[in-house]
C-alpha cells in the first residue's frame, strides 16, 4: 500500500494497535491528541473503467459480487479504485484498532467568505502548536467525511483528518470568559458550516432499507441458498415451513431493530428554544443552531440542556441522572478567569453536559436572572453524544466463545465438505443423474450447519436477562451476560456501594493551641466561632421549593449545627444585610441561640463566592462575610491531608497524623477545616481560589461515621470463596478504606496490610518507592508533613498472606516512575485510596491487560468511566436502565454481584450445552443421510420437519430455561469451544452415535422378513422401507437423548428435575417416539411414511439399542467432566498459562521476599512498560 495514503492525526501516532500489545499505562501525551488517532486511514480515488467493470461482474453474478463487496469492504475498494494520498481522496478505508473496516466517503464544502481562526490544542510547541485559517477572502474547499455521527475535518498543516472539536479543545478559560459577548451571525454560520447541526442524529433506517442489510447477513444468504436447494429436491413442505419462520424472524428482527432505534432518536435527539447572545444583542434561536463559542443565556427556571457548556456566570442546580445515574442533583459554580487550558471532565464542577436538567439557575444574567454559560462541545462530540454513540456503535466484545463459535462452524463446513465428496462417490455409483447428483452433494452442506444455531445460542441469554430483570438488574448489552459468568475480580466503590450512603456525625475536634481539644458529640454546644461558621457555611446546598438539596454529607453537617439556610429573595442576590455584595447563599443561627450584640463571628453568616469540590481536588472552599460585609472570611473544608497542605506549617496541631490515623483506622470519615482572613481591600467577587486556598489556618476535623451495609460482608465472603478477588476502589482516605476492607471481609483478620508509597521526582531526589508494613502512616500523610519512619517487622515468610494498599497520588508516581513494579502490585493490590475518576478507569484497564476479566460496581456518578470500562459494569441506580454501565441494580447494595456471576455462569454453560446440541443434532442428521444414501434412500420431506421443527427446536427452546445454582463454585465454567474436553466429548458422541444407527441398520437387515428396497429408485422416492424406519427410529431417539446428555447440571445450574418444562417435554417426545416404534400402523406413520414392521421383539430391540447409546454416552459425559482426559494433558507436560495474571501469580508465590520492606527503591535506567 502506497504510504502517501495513510495517515491519521499526529505524527508517529500509532493507529491500529492491538489491545494486546498496549502498554499497562496509558500514553502520556494529552487525551484528545489519542482520541483522533485511533484509526489507520488510507486514501482512494475512483477508476471509472474499474468500477463499471464491477457493475458488469454484479449484473453477470446475479449481484453476488455486490454481497461479498458488502461482506468484505476492502476488496471491494480494491476492485472499484486506486491508492492515492488522503488529502485527494474520494473515499477512504478506515481500520479502528479493533481491525474492523469501514468505507466512508470524503465530502467537501464551500465556506462562506470572512475570516475565522482556530487555536488548534497545544501538545508539543514545535510539533503540534498551529493555527488554521479556515476561510480567507477566497473561498475555501472544506473536506470532511462523517464516521460514528463525529466530522473529521482535513488540515493540511497536520496532513491529517481530525476530529472537528479539536478546533476548540485548546481554549484556556480567560478565552471562554471573552466570549461573553456572543459572536456574530456571520462566525456563528461558519462554524455551523464546519461543526455542522448541533443535534444527536440517530439513525432510523426504513424497513426495505433495513431488510436489504438483513438479507446480506450471510446466515440468511445461507438460508436462501438452502430453501432453492430444498426445493429444487422436492421437499416443499420443509422448504415452504423454514421459508415461513426465517420470513417471520426476519420480519421480528426488523421490528425490534427499528423500533430499538426509534427509542434510541427520541431519547438523543433534542431540540429547544434557546437564547443566545448575537451581535451585542439576545435572540431566541433552536438549539441545532448552536455551534461551539456561542454564549447562552440560562432561563431562572433552567431547561433541558442542548450541548456542553461551560458556566461563566451565576449558579445552576443540575440533575444528571441521565449520564451518572446519580439522583442527587449537583451545585455547579463558575469558571474563574486563568490562563489554564480548559477541560471539560477536569472541571466538571464548571461545566453543564448535554441532556442534563438545569433544575434552576441565578446570580448570572441581567437583573441576577439565570446563568450565562459558553457553548464547547456540539453534537456527538458531547458527553451525552458519547454516551449515545458507545451504545449505536458499541466495541467488539474480546469473548472467546464467541470467537470460537465461528471457528467450529468452520469446521463443520471441512466436515460438510468430506461428506459431500462421500455422497458424490455414492450416489455416482447408482441410477442418480448429474442434476440430483449436485442436489444431494450440497444437500448435505444444509444439513451439517444448522439454520437454528445462532437463534439457539442467544435464547439462555434471552432467559438469563429475563431473571435478572425480575430480581431488579436491567441490562442495555445482554452479549455480557456470558462475559459475566468469566469473572475473576470485582471492583467495588466505598461510599455509598459497600457502606451506607448516609453519614451521621461523631463528634468535632477543633484545634486547641498546638493540639486538639476533646472530641465534641454534638457541634450545636459549641461556642460561637469560626469552627461553627465553617460547618455551617462550607457546602454547596441550595434551596429548591424551599427544600435543601445536595450531597447528603453536606446536609447531615448543616443539620448538626442547628443553623438554617435561606437565599436572598432579590434576584441579583443583593442583600442589604450584607453590604454591596452579591449574596449566593445566609446561614442564620437557631433564632434561640441567636448571641449577643457586638460579637460579628457569631452573627448571620453570608456566602459570597463558592469553589465547589471536585473528586480530583478532594476539597471545596467559599468566601462568607457577616453582616454589612464586614469580616471577609475562606473557608476549606475536604480530605484532612490535602487541607493540611494548604495550611501554613507552624499552625498544624503537632498530633494530626496520629489522631487522623486513630479515626481513620476505626472506619470513620474524616474531613479537615481552615479557614483565613481576607482583607478589605480584596474583590471578593473576582478573587481566585489559588489566592483564597493558600496559607491557610488549620481549624479542625469533622468525623462522622459511615456504617457498613448489612450484605456487603457476605457478599465479599461469597466472592473469595469463589475465587474470585475483590478490590476497594475509593477516593476516601487510606485508613478508612483499610479499615473498611477489614470490616466486610476483603482482609481477615490475621492478614497483614502493606502500604505503598511511591513519591515524584523533586529539584532535590528521585523518584523513590517503598513498602511499608504496619498502619500506613507514610501513605497517609503524603504531602502533609514528614513521613514518619516506621521500625522494620519481620517479613511474611510465616505463610500468612497480605495485601497492599495504595493512594491515588502514589498510584499516579508508580504508573509514571516505576512502571516495572506495577503489575506485581497490581497482583497483591486490595485497596486503591484518594483515587480520581480517571485514575479508577486507569486502574480497570491495567487490570484488564494483566487478562483479568474485571467487573465493577459503583454508584455511577464518580465511576462511569470505570463501569463503562470493565467487563462487567454494575451501577446501583433507581434507574431502571442507565447509559453508564452495561447493567443497572435497583437495588442498593452489592447483593446483585454474585446473583451477575450466578446468572452469567448459567447462561455460558448453558450456551455451551446449546450449542453441542446443535452440533450433535446436526451430526446426527449428517450421519443418517449418509448411511441412508449408501443404501439408496434417504429422510422423507415430512421426517426432516418432524425432527427439525418439531422435536429438535423445541427441545433446544426448553433445555435452557433451567436456573443457576445457588451456591457460586470455586472454579469458573469453561469459555472455549476448542478445548480439549469439548472437542473429544463431540468426537467420541458422534463415533457412538454413528455406531447406534450403523447397528439399527445391520440388525434390520439381519431379520429373516427383511426385504430389500427398490434399487431402480433413489432418494425419497422409494419410501417407505425398512432401512429409513430403522434409521429414523435410533436418531429420533438420539435427538432426545442427547438434550439430557448434553445439559450440564451441578455446579452451575441447578439439576435437570429443577427444569420442570424440558423434563415434561422429555416425557411427551419419549413417549411419541416409542409409539411410533412400537405400536401398529396409523395415520401418523403413513404420513411419516415409516414401513409397517410387526416383529415386537425387533421394535423392542432398537429400543435396548438407544437405551445403551444413552447409558455409554451419558456416563462418557459424566468421565469427561470430571476430569477423565487429564491425563493426557499430563502427557504433554505442564505449560505456562496464558493468562498473565496467572504466570504473575505463580511468580510471587516463589519469591516470598516480595516486596522488600522499608527499603527505597529508584527508578530503573530504562523502565520498560509492560508486564516484567
Amino acid at each position: 500500500m502506497d504510504s502517501a495514503g495513510m495517515g491519521s492525526c499526529g505524527p508517529g501516532l500509532d493507529g491500529a494497535t492491538s489491545p494486546d500489545t498496549e502498554p499497562l499505562i496509558k500514553d502520556p501525551r494529552p487525551e484528545e491528541l489519542i482520541a483522533v488517532s485511533h484509526m489507520d486511514v488510507q486514501g482512494y480515488k475512483w477508476v471509472c473503467w474499474k468500477v463499471w467493470l464491477c457493475r458488469f461482474g454484479a449484473v453477470c453474478s446475479l449481484g453476488l459480487l455486490l454481497v461479498l463487496f458488502n461482506w468484505r469492504p476492502r476488496l471491494g475498494i480494491l476492485a472499484r479504485c486506486k491508492s492515492c494520498p488522503i488529502s485527494m481522496a474520494d473515499v477512504l478505508l478506515l481500520k479502528d484498532r479493533y481491525g474492523q473496516e469501514f468505507v466512508v466517503d470524503v465530502l467537501t464544502e464551500e465556506i462562506e467568505e470572512g475570516s475565522l481562526e482556530f487555536a488548534v490544542v497545544e501538545a508539543d510547541e514545535n510539533e503540534w502548536r498551529d493555527t488554521v485559517q479556515l476561510h480567507s477572502e477566497k473561498k475555501t474547499l472544506l473536506r470532511y467525511y462523517v464516521f460514528e455521527g463525529m466530522r473529521y475535518i482535513w488540515i493540511a498543516r497536520k496532513g491529517a483528518f481530525c476530529k472537528a472539536s479539536i478546533l476548540n479543545e485548546g481554549w484556556s478559560c480567560a478565552d471562554l470568559h471573552d466570549r461573553q459577548q456572543g459572536l456574530s451571525k456571520a462566525d456563528q454560520s461558519t462554524r455551523k458550516q464546519i461543526f455542522g447541526a448541533n443535534i444527536i442524529d440517530v439513525p432510523v433506517k426504513s424497513y426495505l432499507q433495513l431488510l436489504f442489510e438483513e438479507v446480506l447477513n450471510p446466515f440468511y444468504i445461507f438460508q436462501v441458498f438452502s430453501i432453492i436447494l430444498w426445493m429444487s429436491d422436492r421437499y416443499y413442505y420443509y422448504a415452504a415451513c423454514i421459508l415461513i419462520i426465517s420470513l417471520i424472524s426476519i420480519g421480528v428482527s426488523l421490528y425490534e431493530i427499528r423500533k430499538q432505534s426509534t427509542t434510541l432518536r427520541r431519547m438523543a435527539r433534542m431540540i429547544v428554544n434557546v437564547t443566545v447572545r448575537r451581535d451585542a444583542g439576545e435572540e431566541c434561536v433552536s438549539s441545532e443552531e448552536l455551534v461551539p463559542g456561542d454564549c447562552i443565556v440560562i432561563p431562572s427556571e433552567g431547561l433541558l440542556l442542548p450541548c456542553d457548556a461551560a458556566l461563566l456566570a451565576g449558579e445552576c442546580m443540575v440533575n444528571e441522572s441521565m449520564l451518572t445515574g446519580e439522583s442527587i442533583p449537583v451545585m455547579k459554580t463558575p469558571l474563574s478567569v486563568s490562563e489554564a487550558t480548559y477541560s471539560p471532565e477536569s472541571q466538571r464542577r464548571h461545566t453543564l453536559f448535554c441532556g442534563t436538567q438545569l433544575i434552576q439557575a441565578k446570580g448570572g444574567g441581567s437583573a441576577g436572572i439565570g446563568a450565562i454559560a459558553v457553548v464547547t462541545r456540539t453534537g456527538f462530540f458531547t458527553a451525552k453524544g458519547d454516551l449515545i454513540s458507545s451504545i449505536l456503535y458499541p466495541q467488539p466484545l474480546d469473548f472467546r466463545f464467541y470467537k470460537d463459535a465461528m471457528k467450529f462452524l468452520l469446521f463443520l463446513g471441512i466436515v460438510a465438505l468430506v461428506g459431500t465428496i462421500y455422497s458424490i462417490v455414492i450416489l455416482s455409483k447408482s441410477n442418480t443423474t448429474w442434476q440430483e447428483l449436485v442436489i444431494r452433494s450440497l444437500d448435505i452442506v444444509t444439513i451439517i450447519v444448522p439454520p437454528a444455531l445462532p437463534a439457539a445460542i442467544t435464547t439462555a441469554t434471552i432467559y438469563a436477562q429475563n431473571r435478572l430483570k425480575r430480581h431488579g438488574v436491567f441490562c442495555i448489552s445482554p452479549p455480557r451476560i456470558n462475559i459475566c459468568g468469566k469473572t475473576s475480580l470485582f471492583c467495588f466503590d466505598k461510599t455509598g456501594t459497600l457502606t451506607e450512603e448516609g453519614l451521621d456525625v461523631w463528634g468535632v475536634m477543633e484545634v486547641s493551641g498546638a493540639g486538639f481539644s476533646e472530641l465534641v458529640p454534638d457541634p450545636r454546644s459549641f461556642s460561637p466561632g469560626l469552627m461553627l461558621s465553617a460547618l455551617a457555611s462550607c457546602h454547596s446546598l441550595a434551596l429548591l421549593g424551599g427544600q435543601a438539596l445536595g450531597d447528603p454529607l453536606e446536609l447531615k453537617m448543616i443539620e448538626s449545627t442547628g443553623w438554617e439556610l435561606t437565599e436572598p429573595e432579590n434576584e441579583m442576590g443583593l442583600d442589604s444585610e450584607f453590604g454591596k455584595h452579591r449574596v449566593l447563599a445566609v446561614m442564620r443561627p437557631p433564632a434561640s441561640e441567636l448571641p449577643s450584640q457586638g460579637n460579628s463571628v457569631s452573627q448571620p453568616v453570608a456566602i459570597v463566592r463558592r469553589f465547589p469540590f471536585s473528586s480530583s481536588l478532594q476539597r471545596m472552599s467559599v468566601v462568607t462575610v457577616g453582616p454589612g460585609g464586614a469580616s471577609p472570611v475562606a473557608f476549606l473544608k475536604g480530605a484532612p491531608e490535602m487541607v493540611a497542605s494548604f495550611c501554613r506549617r507552624e499552625n498544624l496541631p503537632s498530633h494530626f497524623s496520629p489522631i487522623l490515623r486513630e479515626y481513620a483506622s476505626q472506619g470513620f470519615r474524616v474531613l479537615g477545616f481552615a479557614y483565613k482572613h481576607l482583607t478589605k481591600e480584596t474583590d471578593l467577587s473576582t478573587v481566585e481560589r489559588v489566592e483564597v486556598e493558600k496559607d491557610m489556618n488549620f481549624l479542625g476535623l469533622l468525623v462522622m461515621k459511615n456504617q457498613l451495609k448489612p450484605e456487603s460482608a457476605e457478599v465479599i465472603r461469597t466472592l473469595k470463596l469463589a475465587q474470585i478477588r475483590p478490590v476497594m476502589v475509593t477516593g476516601d482516605n487510606i485508613l478508612t478504606a483499610v479499615n473498611v476492607a477489614r470490616a466486610c471481609g476483603m482482609v481477615l483478620s490475621h492478614e497483614k496490610v502493606i502500604f505503598v508509597h511511591a513519591s515524584p521526582p523533586t529539584a532535590s531526589s528521585m523518584a523513590s518507592l517503598q513498602f511499608h508494613q504496619g498502619d500506613g502512616a507514610a501513605a497517609a500523610t503524603d504531602n502533609t508533613q514528614e513521613t514518619i519512619d516506621i521500625p522494620a517487622q519481620g517479613l511474611y515468610q510465616n505463610g500468612a498472606g497480605y495485601h497492599l494498599a495504595i493512594n491515588g497520588m502514589s498510584f499516579a508516581a508508580l504508573c509514571d516512575h516505576f512502571p516495572e513494579y506495577l503489575p506485581k502490585i497490581l497482583m497483591r493490590g486490595t485497596v486503591y485510596a484518594r483515587m480520581t475518576p480517571e485514575q479508577k478507569t486507569q486502574l480497570v484497564k491495567a487490570l484488564q491487560k494483566l487478562n483479568y476479566r474485571v467487573g465493577m460496581c459503583g454508584d455511577g456518578a464518580n465511576d462511569c468511566g470505570a463501569l463503562r470500562a470493565a467487563d462487567v459494569g454494575v451501577s446501583l441506580s433507581e434507574a431502571e436502565a442507565s447509559v453508564a454501565s452495561p447493567f443497572t441494580s435497583k437495588s442498593n447494595n452489592i447483593s446483585c454481584v454474585p446473583l451477575l456471576i450466578k446468572e452469567g455462569r448459567c447462561s455460558l454453560v448453558t450456551s455451551f450445552s446449546l450449542f453441542k446440541y446443535m452440533a450433535l443434532y446436526s451430526l446426527i442428521q449428517f450421519a443418517s443421510v449418509l448411511i441412508l444414501y449408501t443404501e439408496k434412500t434417504n429422510l422423507g420431506d415430512l421426517q426432516f420437519l418432524f425432527f427439525d421443527l418439531f422435536l429438535v427446536t423445541v427441545l433446544a427452546i426448553v433445555m435452557g430455561r433451567g436456573g443457576p445454582s445457588d451456591e457460586l463454585h470455586p472454579q469458573r465454567p469453561a469459555a472455549s469451544l476448542l478445548s480439549l474436553p469439548v472437542l473429544s466429548s463431540l468426537l467420541l458422541h458422534t463415533v457412538l452415535l454413528i455406531l447406534a444407527q450403523v447397528s439399527a441398520l445391520l440388525i434390520t437387515v439381519s431379520q429373516d422378513w427383511y426385504v430389500p428396497l427398490n434399487s431402480t429408485v433413489t432418494g425419497a422416492a422409494n419410501l417407505p422401507n425398512m432401512e429409513n424406519t430403522s434409521i429414523f427410529a435410533l436418531s429420533g431417539f438420539q435427538y432426545i437423548i442427547m438434550s439430557i446428555v448434553i445439559t450440564k447440571g451441578y455446579p452451575y445450574k441447578k439439576p435437570l428435575c429443577y427444569n420442570f418444562l424440558f423434563v415434561g417435554v422429555l416425557l411427551v417426545f419419549f413417549s411419541l417416539m416409542s409409539w411410533l416404534v412400537l405400536f401398529n400402523h396409523t395415520i401418523i406413520h403413513q404420513v411419516l411414511k415409516l414401513y409397517d414392521i410387526n416383529d415386537m421383539n425387533y421394535k423392542l430391540l432398537l429400543v435396548a439399542v438407544a437405551a445403551l447409546n444413552f447409558f455409554i454416552c451419558y456416563m462418557l459425559e459424566i468421565l469427561i467432566d470430571r476430569g477423565a482426559l487429564n491425563r493426557l494433558r499430563n502427557l504433554r507436560g505442564k505449560r505456562m498459562s496464558k493468562k498473565q495474571y496467572k504466570r504473575l501469580d505463580a511468580q510471587l508465590a516463589e519469591t516470598p521476599s516480595w516486596p522488600p520492606l522499608n527499603q527505597p527503591l529508584f527508578p530503573a535506567q530504562c523502565s520498560v512498560i509492560g508486564v516484567s
